[in-house]
């Protein structure tokens, strides 16, 4: 495989994240009434924006959703990344290589809010790369699974969606970037709060890698 810039997500790919976030989405839904465990919680939640959600989240707790919940979510979900998160093992140091490698023709495509996304790329030590290529769902038309985010980050690098490598986790995200035109690889270690190999596969995904260290090779 050949490719001119490589997009990534963030959560699950970069960063190790979503046990810190759905931990706390879990214990919120239970405060709120709807109790889950948080396998259950993972299952619901990965890949999907909390706000999404909202109808369900209304349905099963019988209370409003409200900006104001939303706002402590995030209050409480940003104080636990800031004192637990850490990159996913060897992503750094893959991102710098394909970073060298392309000339710094890479984007992080995030479904999650500019804010949390900037803030865990600047924890690991990751936001010099992705300066000025940040680009988040919140900000498009629509998120993920839809295919913007992937559009955007690609045309502002200037390189077609088909001449770029995606990195993706989840279903979610991989259907957003196979909806761009991109090539997806599908990252699927052993961890928990990851999509399963089949399920990216059955979303489009033309790879499979379990670690990160060999995202590199891909590029032919």
């Amino acid at each position: 495989m050949t490719f001119d810039a490589i997009l990534f997500d963030c959560d699950g790919v970069l960063v190790d994240s979503e046990p810190i976030t759905n931990g706390v989405l879990c214990q919120m839904l239970g405060e709120a009434g709807w109790d889950l465990s948080p396998a259950e919680c993972l299952r619901l939640f990965i890949g999907r924006t909390v706000r999404s959600e909202a109808a369900r989240i209304e349905a099963e707790t019988g209370r409003p959703f409200t900006d104001a919940w939303l706002a402590e979510f995030y209050e409480r979900r940003n104080v636990r990344l800031r004192a637990e998160l850490v990159a996913i093992p060897n992503a750094p140091e893959a991102v710098r290589a394909v970073h060298a490698r392309l000339g710094g023709r890479i984007a992080c495509a995030s479904g999650a809010d500019r804010q949390k996304v900037e803030m865990q790329l600047e924890q690991v030590g990751l936001a010099p790369l992705f300066a000025g290529r940040v680009f988040s769902g919140h900000e498009m038309p629509a998120t993920k699974p839809a295919p913007d985010v992937y559009l955007a980050a690609a045309a502002a690098l200037g390189i077609p969606p088909a001449r770029c490598l995606v990195v993706e986790d989840t279903v979610t995200g991989v259907t957003a970037g196979v909806a761009a035109g991109a090539t997806v690889v599908g990252y699927s270690p052993s961890s928990i709060g990851h999509g399963s190999p089949e399920d990216l596969r059955a979303a489009g995904a033309v790879r499979i890698i379990a670690d990160m260290a060999e995202l590199p090779a891909l590029l032919g």
